[in-house]
């Protein structure tokens, strides 16, 4: 940000029980070719006040009828203004002017040489401004986050409510029809003699049916009805069909009690699960995956963990893979996480749910930089 211009108009508010050392100052500033309006107050009750207006800057005294300069200073503080302080006093020592330092003054003078006063005044103003700007720039940056985190939220509930209506037309005309068909065909085999006519009877039943197995299975992925029986008994169905499918052999391990959980939990939870394990399939080479789902102080953890062949650097390179950005969207609509590990034993991913409020602000004060730091591999596990 560019320096203040002398013509600018300044207003200052002078805090100083002496007119004299305010005409001081005045005068001081005036040589240098500053316009300021200048406002002197002498109580902290008026200063206090005076704080609702616009001010450019403050210059204090340190000795004060009743308080000091370190009083204003707080007083800035308590009411989070952000505006460049500067003491002037006649007598202050070293500690004193180091504590106004670090309590956030902006400078100090003495009072028997204020030739340093303009240039102080005007680095403040611009150091201020430009902390402002990049305060706002960082409130703009969270306030676009928050938008864009709501934006992945709302895409994918709507993708979920999709999801069930193609499942449920899919049960209800697709399936429908099918089992119809399958019925049919079944009548014809029992009232055909002709064995040619009976064996490609038997071919159209056997695809039939393999169609309704196909239907079902999209039907579950695109909507698991299993989850209405719980996500533990769900992550069981997957792990069975997962192992039967790919040949992998899959430990889960799961808490006896039912888990209560709120809406939408369980879905992701189960959806961490199913987009992880596709990507084993796919790309991780390994002959092991474990499952392992825990709820501990209000905190539910899932997490998988392969001994494939883990992540290469070409992978971590890569610009346009959004698997592990679309995991850690998912997990934020429900107030979650996920971190990765890899190595060349294998890969690493917990998904972390606080499901109690107590919960989110504990984890959530420990966990910060690791979510950062899982955040910046956003080409792991990618082609989801």
């Amino acid at each position: 940000m560019s320096k203040p211009s002398p013509e600018r108009q300044l207003r200052v508010l002078h805090v100083e029980d002496s007119e004299l050392d305010h005409h001081l100052i005045a005068v001081e500033l005036a040589r240098a070719g500053l316009q300021v309006e200048l406002c002197r107050l002498d109580s902290l009750a008026a200063v206090n006040a005076a704080l609702d207006e616009r001010w450019d800057a403050i210059i204090s005294d340190f000795n004060l009828p009743g308080f000091s300069g370190l009083q204003v200073l707080a007083l800035l503080k308590e009411r989070h203004q952000l505006l460049p302080f500067i003491l002037v006093s006649g007598e202050i020592g070293e500690d004193t002017a180091v504590a106004a330092m670090k309590t956030g003054a902006s400078d100090y003078l003495l009072k028997n040489n204020l030739t340093r006063l303009a240039p102080a005044l005007l680095h403040a103003i611009e150091a201020s401004e430009s902390e402002r700007a990049r305060m706002e720039a960082d409130r703009a940056l969270r306030r676009s986050k928050q938008r864009l985190h709501e934006l992945a939220g709302h895409l994918q509930t709507s993708i979920e409510m999709e999801r069930a209506a193609i499942a449920r037309e899919i049960h209800d005309d697709v399936g429908g029809s099918l089992t119809a068909l399958k019925f049919d065909l079944a009548w014809l085999a029992r009232h055909v003699s002709e064995p040619a006519v009976q064996q490609r009877v038997a071919s159209a039943i056997e695809t039939v049916s393999q169609a309704i197995e196909a239907s079902q299975r999209i039907m579950h992925n695109l909507r698991p009805a299993i989850l209405e029986q719980g996500l533990v008994a769900a992550l069981q169905w997957m792990a069975a069909r997962f192992e039967r499918r790919t040949g992998i052999q899959v430990s889960l391990r799961t808490p006896q009690e039912q888990l209560q959980m709120p809406a939408g939990v369980p879905l992701v939870a189960y959806r961490c699960a199913q987009e992880a394990l596709t990507n084993v399939s796919k790309h991780a080479q390994a002959s092991r995956v474990d499952i392992e789902l825990s709820l501990d102080a209000g905190v539910l953890t899932l997490e998988l963990r392969d001994n494939g062949r883990g992540m290469a650097p070409q992978d971590l390179a890569k610009t346009r893979s959004f698997g592990i950005r679309g995991l850690h969207e998912r997990a934020a609509t429900v107030g979650g996480w996920v971190d990765l590990s890899s190595s060349t034993k294998g890969t690493s991913l917990i998904l972390t749910i606080p499901l109690e409020p107590d919960a989110i602000a504990q984890v959530q004060e420990g966990d910060e930089e690791a979510e950062d730091a899982s955040a910046h591999d956003p080409s792991v596990w990618g082609n989801l």
